[in-house]
Formats: C-alpha cells, sequence, structure tokens
C-alpha cells in the first residue's frame, strides 16, 4: 500500500486560524499513529500560527521548531502572524496537527472541519463508549402497525426501520457515512431536518447500542425493559418498516406509564425514535428491581449493584426556623412547606419592607439543606430569555484572545444542569428570583413556561436545540413589590404555574414581627406602634410600609429613627402620592404619628 494514502471515503478538511491569520488545510491517512488514531497530512501552502501559547504541549513546541529550522515552515509574506508550509507533513494525529497550525494543544477531530462544517470526528470510527447504556427505541406506530406487539416482545427483537438504505458494507459505520446514505437514499422522502435526525437515531441503533445495554420502549399506555443481545443486523422486511434489527431479552411485564418515576416520564416524553435514556439508567434498573410481578426474578447486569434513587423531599419545619424568622404561627411555616412540595414554584409579594427576599433565602436554605443548593438572580427591565436560560453571548478566549459568541448558560441552566447530576437528584435546589414582576415574564422564559407545569415533560430548547425538562427537584421562588404596578401585568399563565403567598404588615407572619423582633432585642416598643400608625394612615394595603426598615441596627443609633424615617420611609410615600400637593412629611412624619399614638 502506498504511503500516506488519503483515507477512503473522507473529504479535505479546513482549520481557521484566529484573528484572520489564514486558514490550514490537510487530510486523514489510512497510517496509524503511535496513538492508535489515523495519521494526519498537514498539505503545502497551508497557514500556521507563527506565536505559541503556554498551553502547547513539549511535544509540539519542538516539532514545531524543527520543522521551522528544516525550512518546512517559512514567513508568510505581508503579515508576521503566520507562516506557511513549504511541503506536505505528516503528523502522528489530527490532534497533533491542530497543535502545529494553532500553537496550542486541541481536539483535531472538532477542530478540523468540511468545507460544509462537518467535524472530522464525524468521519472516525466509534471509540471508546460507557460500559453501561441505556435506550429508548418506539416502535409502537411504525406507518400505523404497533411493532412492540406483533414483533418485538413476541419474537425477542427491538427494530428501527431504514427502508431507503442501501447495504451497509460497515459492521460500524462512521456518522459521515450514513448522512451521505441518508442524502441520496432519503431526497425527496423527508426534509433537512428529518434527516439530519434520521442520521443521529441511525448512528445510535447501529454503531453506539451494544450488547448487554438496557433498552426501554412503551406500548398500550406500559413501559416494557429489556436487554440488546445481539449486534445490529441488516435484513428485509415489508416496506423497509424493520429491516434494522438487534435481538433483545423482554421483561414480560410492563409497568403502567402513570406509575412512573418523574424524571423516568420526562426522559421518555423526548420525540424521537432512539433516545439516550444513559442519565436515568438507575432508575430503570431500580424498575427491573421491583420484580415482574408474576413471581419471576430479574437478573441484573453484572456491574449495576448502584443504590435505588432516592426521592427529593423538603427539610421538615423546626422550632428552631419558627423561633429563627420569628414566625408566631408555625402553621404558616407548615403551609408553605407543602405548597413547594406541591406546586415546586412560589411567590412572595407583598408591600416593601416586609422581608420577602430575606425570608425567600432563609426557607431555600433550610428546606434545600444549605446555601450550596441556593442560586439567585435579580429580574429587571431588560432582562431577557437569553440572560436567565441560555443564549449567544461574546466570550472571549483565554488562549487566543479572540472575541467570539457562544452559547453560555444562563443561572436556571445552570442549576437544573446541578440538579439532575448523578447524586444530586435527590436533593432539592432553589432558585430565588427578585424583583420577578420586573422583567417581562414571557419574553425571559419563553418555552420554559410549559415547564413550569409540566414538569413530566421536555421541549425542545431555542438555541441548544437539545430536549430539556425541569429536573423535580429544583423549586423556584419568587418576590414581588405590590408598590410595584408591574405586578397587575403578570398573566394569568404565570399565575396558573406559582402559589401566590402575601406578606403584609396586616397579616401573619409579617403582622405583629417588629414587636416580637423588639422584644428579643431588648428595645422599647415604640418604633412598632409608631408603624402601625403610619400603615393605618395610609390606609392602601399595597403601599402600607413593611418592619424590616425598622428592624437595622442604625435605626437604634442616636438620631437613627429620625434618619431612617425621613430617608428611607418618607421617600416611599412622596412617590405613592405624587402630583396630589400632599403634605408628606406633615401628614406621615414622626411628629405628627406621635401625636396620634394614645
Amino acid at each position: 500500500m502506498p504511503q500516506h494514502e488519503p483515507l477512503p471515503g473522507t473529504p479535505e478538511f479546513h482549520l481557521r486560524l484566529p484573528k484572520g491569520a489564514g486558514t490550514a488545510r490537510g487530510h486523514l491517512l489510512t497510517e496509524f499513529g503511535g496513538n492508535g488514531t489515523h495519521k494526519f497530512l498537514l498539505r503545502e501552502g497551508s497557514s500556521v500560527a507563527s506565536s505559541e501559547w503556554p498551553g502547547l504541549g513539549d511535544h509540539a513546541r519542538r516539532s514545531r521548531a524543527e520543522l521551522r529550522e528544516a525550512g518546512a515552515l517559512a514567513d508568510a509574506p505581508g503579515t508576521p502572524l503566520r507562516w506557511v508550509t513549504t511541503r506536505d507533513i505528516v503528523c502522528n494525529s489530527s490532534s497533533a496537527a491542530a497543535a502545529l497550525a494553532y500553537g496550542y494543544d486541541a481536539s483535531g477531530p472538532e477542530s478540523w472541519r468540511t468545507s460544509d462544517g462537518h467535524p472530522l470526528a464525524d468521519y472516525l470510527s466509534t471509540g471508546w463508549r460507557a460500559p453501561r447504556k441505556a435506550w429508548l427505541v418506539r416502535g409502537s406506530n411504525v406507518s400505523g402497525r404497533n411493532l412492540v406487539r406483533q414483533l418485538w416482545l413476541k419474537e425477542g427483537y427491538v427494530t428501527l426501520s431504514g427502508a431507503h438504505l442501501p447495504p451497509l458494507q460497515e459492521s460500524d459505520p462512521t456518522k459521515s457515512t450514513l448522512r451521505r446514505f441518508v442524502e441520496e437514499g432519503y431526497e425527496g422522502a423527508a426534509s433537512y431536518n428529518q434527516k439530519r435526525g434520521l442520521v443521529d437515531e441511525l448512528h445510535a441503533f447501529l454503531t453506539q447500542m451494544r450488547v448487554g445495554d438496557t433498552v426501554a420502549t412503551i406500548s398500550d399506555g406500559q413501559l416494557y425493559i429489556g436487554r440488546i443481545t445481539g449486534e445490529a443486523a441488516q435484513t428485509t422486511s415489508p416496506g423497509g418498516l424493520y429491516n434494522l434489527r438487534r435481538t433483545a431479552s423482554w421483561l414480560p411485564v410492563g409497568h403502567p406509564y402513570e406509575e412512573l418515576p418523574e424524571e423516568v416520564q420526562q426522559k421518555l416524553s423526548v420525540q424521537h425514535d432512539v433516545v439516550d435514556l444513559t442519565g436515568i439508567l438507575e432508575a430503570l434498573e431500580g424498575l427491573t428491581d421491583a420484580g415482574t410481578g408474576d413471581g419471576t426474578s430479574v437478573v441484573r447486569h453484572p456491574s449495576a449493584d448502584a443504590p435505588a434513587q432516592r426521592e427529593s423531599t423538603l427539610a421538615e419545619v423546626t422550632d428552631a426556623l419558627t423561633a429563627e424568622l420569628l414566625v408566631h404561627d408555625r402553621g404558616w411555616l407548615e403551609e408553605v412547606r407543602e405548597l413547594l412540595m406541591d406546586e415546586r414554584q412560589l411567590v412572595l409579594y407583598g408591600p416593601p419592607g416586609t422581608g420577602k427576599t430575606y425570608l425567600a433565602l432563609k426557607l431555600a436554605e433550610h428546606f434545600g439543606g444549605g446555601p450550596e443548593q441556593v442560586k439567585i438572580v435579580q429580574f429587571h427591565p431588560s432582562y431577557s430569555y437569553e440572560d436567565f436560560f441560555e443564549g449567544f453571548r461574546p466570550v472571549e478566549d483565554p488562549e487566543t484572545q479572540e472575541v467570539a459568541f457562544r452559547l453560555s448558560a444562563g443561572p436556571l441552566r445552570e442549576l437544573a444542569d446541578l440538579a439532575s447530576r448523578d447524586g444530586n437528584r435527590h436533593v432539592p435546589h432553589f432558585l430565588i428570583i427578585d424583583e420577578m414582576n420586573r422583567a417581562n415574564l414571557a419574553k425571559v422564559f419563553g418555552e420554559l413556561y410549559f415547564l413550569l407545569e409540566y414538569r413530566k415533560r421536555s421541549v425542545r430548547l431555542t438555541y441548544s436545540g437539545e430536549d430539556f425538562g425541569l429536573p423535580p427537584n429544583l423549586f423556584v421562588i419568587g418576590t414581588m413589590n405590590t408598590a410595584d404596578r408591574s405586578i397587575a401585568l403578570v398573566d394569568a399563565a404565570m399565575r396558573r404555574r406559582f402559589a401566590f403567598v402575601e406578606l403584609s404588615p396586616r397579616t401573619e407572619p409579617t403582622a405583629g414581627l417588629l414587636d416580637r423582633w423588639l422584644e428579643r432585642e431588648g428595645k422599647g416598643d415604640e418604633p412598632a406602634r409608631l408603624l402601625d400608625a403610619l400603615n393605618a394612615l395610609i390606609g392602601d394595603p399595597d403601599f402600607a410600609v413593611g418592619p424590616s426598615y425598622l428592624m437595622k441596627p442604625g435605626v437604634y443609633r442616636d438620631g437613627g429613627l429620625d434618619r431612617t424615617w425621613r430617608t428611607k420611609i418618607l421617600p416611599l410615600l412622596e412617590e405613592h402620592h405624587y402630583g396630589e400637593g400632599l403634605d408628606v412629611a406633615g401628614r406621615y412624619g414622626l411628629d405628627a404619628l406621635r401625636k396620634r399614638l394614645p
């Protein structure tokens, strides 16, 4: 075999250098390098960055120096930022070629791209795979036929339709090979999006699945679980409805869909014919451990000895919490806990100074088990979906200092990913949204509106295109200020998705809170009496003044009460009576209120 022969079926790949410093070109070789991957030929005339970054490995640094000394890397005319290759250069791997061209270590399979933008990784055979994976394969409605009932369970198969595929010569076809077959075979029979999804499903079924993996399917409202027992085979079938098949060993009894754990239902709602369920493998194994219902035992995978999945629950209300928050009625805290357990979303609303944010944080830290599981964000008029969940933002590359737009996660996506990690799924995680009604909620939440109400479902995300569901152990507590009239703009869809709990100086737990705090701190009761007189005079419960203004140390230094009243409380009331010509200080000032006290 001639040396440096291109790997059959692979195109030329390109790599763009930062700061517009040119493009490198090359292709995979049939020869293998020392690390077991295909060698890569960097073509003559390719651009190479002249600078080297601190992260560049010693071997790559020596190779660049030797090639430079040998004249294989020459100065490019007109720019000091790059060199140019004067001959073809054979590299040990695509990553070695990328490091040579970039001047810093990089992943070759992801860095090198075709002219259509497909990564080199699509042209490589599957490498390492996790030893245990789980898959959902749909077969209950294939062109109107229930293959699960008619074929899979009876004869021990799991199948996929590949009606327009040619005979496959490889046992593990690469994604690029399958893409070519799908583009040619399904031309006019499927849209571009359908073809893209079909490539992913075929690649998973033919290449990613392996003997011993868990497989699941849904039929007649039941979830059936089994094991893959055979390699993929291409056969003939009527209409090509099940011409790709694997043998499988199915458990004889299914599990009613409505009785499945919530995280399982959420994953099963993803609308693809083949879905990777490895993230809920433990939950599926827990279902098989429950037995088959007919007295037969279930044989687990030899390495499947993980503990059963625990359900998340909120910490109980304690006397210590009740005392710390100075709540007079412990039943109020019990009710808040029950609302969170039932709804998972709750809004604390009320006038300013009623301790909404403080209470939200304290409840989240107690119910979640600590501050590590709590994240807080504050909404404002320019806050958007991209800020809150995910979107493309300008990010500077730490090595090249080049700025590019990259998909970045917001606080909700970060917390959801943390809550859904292995080992975290039984731990409650809380997102606090302060000043919730100051943002355009429909714009900020987008398709997440749906997920707030339907926690057992998934939706396709706007930017990443992933199927996403809110984990069941993620709780949201929002705060809304009723003095801000924008609360009236909160639509019925949002009100339906959240439980609303009022914090008002007239009702528990805020009523009498200042009295209890003053008693605990050993101070006189005049501030509480003045506040009660003020709120009685205001009359409008939405503009009542909460006790937190008078629960700070500065209030009780010399002149502190008068200073707080003038600079904190009276400006609120001046805004409330703006344009009315009312003497706010004469009506609500300390001197006027003291005259009203008995």
